[in-house]
């Protein structure tokens, strides 16, 4: 189950959240993307490093705009009760690097490259 990998410590950001403080949390934490949430706590988007990077090499795009002008707003996502391989396949079918991982419509963690990649060596060591 995707429940047994998910990083359950997870940075939420909101929308309104300026992509310069974005980027330095991400660097704090050491992570290459986070969910987006409304105030209900409900995923509205997801923002990775590089859609940031992409967009500030726009002439007019600055690091004081706002994470929903970037963010991806229809977000793969995964149930907490589907299996590691849906996962994977979400993951590798949409050429994305980390995948929101619901209960209901509740963030309960993400599920990155990494994580399904570590999984499936520990399995075949």
């Amino acid at each position: 189950m995707i429940s047994d990998i998910i990083s359950c410590d997870i940075i939420k950001l909101k929308p309104d959240e300026d992509l310069k403080r974005v980027l330095s949390i991400m660097d704090n934490n050491n992570i290459n993307g986070a969910p987006v949430v409304d105030e209900d706590g409900k995923l509205v988007g997801m923002i990775v490093k590089a859609d940031i990077y992409r967009f500030l090499m726009d002439d007019g795009h600055y690091d004081t705009c706002p994470v929903d002008w970037v963010m991806t707003k229809n977000v793969i996502t995964v149930s907490k009760y589907e299996s590691i391989n849906a996962a994977a396949h979400k993951i590798l079918d949409n050429e994305i690097v980390a995948i929101p991982v619901l209960d209901g419509d509740s963030v309960v963690g993400v599920v990155s490259i990494e994580d399904v990649l570590k999984y499936y060596l520990n399995e075949n060591v």
